[in-house]
């Protein structure tokens, strides 16, 4: 059954903060799951995070590790208390974005449409919100660096450089759907061990899943020689 990436953040976020209450996980501020998650994926996998992205200029494609130390500083607090306090911007009091704000935007195809859906949602009252469009779009511009500003986890952009063409370029990092990723390849590289385990030796599943990495790696060995 295909999960929508929202949902699939959100059940990482509930095992990543097993003591918060779970009918509020889709209210905390996206920096408080995104910064849950990258704490469980280092418990989980270890700190260096390899990674690629293919340069929006010439297509070349780069590799990198990506270390948690290049990332902005962990939230303190915000996993106990889950929700943050409203911030103002030009007078206008806006919440910071959450799960449930993105999925509200999944109907939205054109980026810039969703962008300014949000900050009608994350407004306290939208209707005091300007309605000239261009005054509109510079009071999301400052929201936006506001976000960033109080919430720097919330979006998480990265840096690069094209070391084919030179060309500088930003992008995104999303550690729910790279931690989903690794958890669904973990998986199955593990079922396919104790497939091969099962055949092998005839031991049931119990028996495998209860070897060590390295003695069931020792034994993959002995089958494959």
């Amino acid at each position: 059954m295909q999960r929508h990436p929202v949902d699939r953040a959100l059940m990482l976020y509930a095992m990543a903060v097993p003591d918060a209450p779970r009918e509020q996980l889709a209210d905390a501020p996206l920096g408080a799951r995104n910064a849950a998650l990258m704490a469980m994926r280092i418990a989980s996998f270890g700190r260096q995070l390899s990674s690629w992205l293919d340069c929006s200029a010439c297509g070349e494609r780069m590799e990198f590790d990506l270390d948690p130390s290049q990332l902005p500083p962990e939230p303190t607090g915000q996993h106990e208390a889950i929700a943050a306090e409203p911030f103002e911007v030009a007078g206008h009091r806006f919440h910071y974005p959450t799960s449930r704000h993105l999925a509200r935007l999944a109907r939205f195809s054109d980026p810039e449409s969703a962008a300014r859906q949000l900050l009608l949602d994350c407004a306290e009252s939208a209707e005091t919100l300007p309605g000239n469009e261009s005054a509109r779009d510079r009071l999301l511009a400052e929201v936006e660096d506001a976000i960033e500003a109080g919430d720097p986890w919330a979006d998480l952009s990265l840096q690069v450089h094209c070391p084919a063409c030179g060309h500088e370029d930003q992008a995104s990092f999303d550690i729910a759907s790279y931690l989903w990723e690794e958890i669904d390849q973990t998986v199955q590289r593990l079922l396919d061990d104790i497939h091969t385990l099962a055949g092998a030796y005839g031991w049931p599943e119990s028996t495998i899943l209860g070897l060590s990495e390295t003695r069931r790696a020792a034994y993959l060995a002995r089958i494959d020689a």
